[in-house]
């Protein structure tokens, strides 16, 4: 791959978590969370989606949302668990996108809202059909995800160079 070449970044957001008493970080999937995360996993793999590489943070709910979806997918790919992902802000996680190598065409991140939404809406300068209206309409609720394509290397990657070319959530109406 070149610096110029087409890249795509998944942005999917963890699975419903329940709230037992423990600290937030060591909150588990709900019994919704266990079901919806398969669905997400196949509808990526239906629509072809075949990440190089996966960051996801390190909680236990983005590592159980990960775990069912990546089992669903034809092949999994190289995931790395990343404790920056963790409640990161749209600075931080522009700032992995940026540290992505080029030789990464497609990266999937699974992490957090507010987090996810804001580094959706802060890519996408256009948008496929709807999408766009869909995700700022509905926001960007658990075990959704986003697709974003853009031309480039990973370090020019800033506000507005992406085409938001999909979005999913698992109880669109």
């Amino acid at each position: 791959m070149t610096a110029d070449s087409p890249r795509t970044v998944v942005l999917l957001r963890h699975a419903k978590a329940d709230w037992p008493a423990v600290p937030d970080h060591e909150r588990p999937l709900a019994d919704r969370g266990r079901l919806d995360a398969p669905m997400a996993g196949r509808r990526l793999a239906d629509d072809g989606i075949a990440p190089d590489l996966v960051l996801c943070s390190t909680s236990v709910r983005t590592r159980e949302t990960w775990k069912l979806a990546a089992h669903e997918l034809p092949h999994r790919p190289r995931t790395v668990y990343e404790e920056r992902l963790y409640d990161a802000s749209l600075g931080k996680l522009l700032a992995l996108l940026n540290e992505t190598p080029d030789d990464i065409g497609s990266l999937l991140l699974v992490a957090h809202n507010p987090g996810m939404h804001a580094l959706a809406e802060a890519l996408s300068g256009s948008a496929q059909g709807d999408a766009l209206a869909r995700m700022k309409t509905g926001g960007f609720p658990t075990a959704a995800f986003a697709v974003v394509t853009f031309t480039g290397s990973w370090k020019t990657v800033e506000h507005g160079v992406g085409r938001l070319t999909a979005f999913w959530a698992p109880h669109e109406a």
